[in-house]
């Protein structure tokens, strides 16, 4: 009987997933180790595979001790913290797991808008504390239909939203690397320009150095007293230092985060605003996209080991 192939297990996907992964390789399970960098030395001769999220580091330093490795499959579509230059300059491939989770994230894009400016978060406070009955009715909020909602880029997941937003009436401005001149939407040069022009900004850009803040105070004063700001990307996007002093001082509206710097350990800062929506990273966590995207990961690793081509190489 031919030897599984080894796999080293550093983010574990479903478990529907993972016992398929069981039951086709043998599994080393660093997410379960005590002492990960001596688990790593005892292991890491052995290990053909990788099995990981982007919400984990994987760098060069991890690669040094993995001689063997042929591939890294992601159960996630962000790989920014996946050092993919040093995994390509050794034959690596990456793949990760696009397409899948675009609309249950354009979804979530699309509630936090609507309770930035409709307060829903706010109002379901506001009756369980008793205030609805004490203090009479909630101050009126701002509507969405008319509104400018500027996208910082325009992919998968930013067409996905702006669909949305052109169905509740919204119109839609973007930025992103380049022009995309086949899009019926008014493209701005930077993000401070798009800002300018928007009533609310949602961040649907890569994380990674390129992006990283590149929303600052310029961008933060753009939007202005009446702006709202929606990141469904990565926190690394975001200047959080600024957004705090521009939400707490009230130079936006407001703004509805999924995700955060250093999360989950996030600035405890937010937890004291009223006038921010806050989300445990959960854009793409529905029962049906977290089972596709965990499948993904299974048949990548499927493909690779059988001498098929890849399914979603990054």
């Amino acid at each position: 009987m031919a030897t599984k192939p080894d796999i080293l297990v550093i983010i574990p996907i479903r478990p529907a997933q993972m016992q398929m992964l069981q039951d086709s390789y043998t599994l080393h399970r660093y997410d379960q180790a005590e002492d990960r960098d001596a688990f790593l030395t005892e292991v890491g001769d052995k290990i053909r595979g990788v099995v990981t999220m982007g919400i984990s580091p994987f760098t060069e330093d991890m690669l040094d001790h993995l001689p063997r490795l042929e591939i890294v499959a992601l159960g996630s579509v962000g790989y920014d913290t996946i050092d993919v230059e040093a995994c390509n300059a050794r034959g690596i491939p990456v793949t990760n797991t696009p397409d899948v989770l675009t609309n249950d994230v354009a979804d979530l894009a699309m509630a936090l808008t609507f309770d930035s400016f409709r307060g829903y978060s706010r109002g379901e406070r506001y009756v369980r504390q008793g205030r609805w009955r004490d203090e009479g009715s909630m101050a009126p909020t701002t509507s969405v239909t008319g509104k400018t909602m500027g996208i910082v880029g325009l992919g998968r997941i930013g067409k996905a939203i702006a669909r949305r937003a052109e169905a509740f009436e919204m119109k839609v401005a973007y930025h992103g690397r380049r022009e995309q001149s086949e899009m019926p939407y008014a493209f701005f040069d930077t993000p401070a320009a798009l800002a300018a022009e928007s009533d609310v900004v949602v961040l649907a850009c890569p994380g990674g150095d390129e992006t990283r803040g590149l929303v600052n105070r310029e961008v933060l004063d753009g939007l202005g007293a009446d702006g709202h700001l929606v990141n469904i990307s990565r926190g690394s996007v975001v200047n959080e230092p600024e957004l705090l002093k521009a939400l707490q001082n009230n130079r936006i509206a407001g703004a509805a985060l999924d995700v955060f710097d250093n999360e989950p350990k996030i600035n405890e800062a937010f937890f004291t605003l009223d006038n921010v929506v806050l989300q445990p990273h959960v854009g793409s966590a529905t029962q049906e996209t977290r089972g596709a995207m965990a499948q993904l990961v299974v048949d990548n690793l499927a493909a690779h080991f059988s001498g098929k081509p890849l399914l979603t190489p990054v």
